[in-house]
């Protein structure tokens, strides 16, 4: 088994990978503004699902 493992990685892995990094990055915040944008918008803004709904639109337990 001690061949199975080189002990030093032949190639690059951080840096070719740098732009999924930021692709990954820039989809993760634009959906995040868009859920956001969601929840305060007029329709979703009093259902009581949301988190940012007021607190007397929720249903008494």
């Amino acid at each position: 088994m001690p061949g199975f493992i080189p002990k030093k990685f032949p190639g690059k892995l951080a840096e070719p990978m740098v732009p999924f990094y930021a692709a990954g990055i820039l989809v993760l915040w634009a959906v995040n503004a868009g859920a956001n944008a969601m929840m305060a918008s007029d329709e979703y803004k009093n259902d009581p699902r949301n988190p940012n709904a007021k607190a007397d639109s929720k249903p008494a337990h």
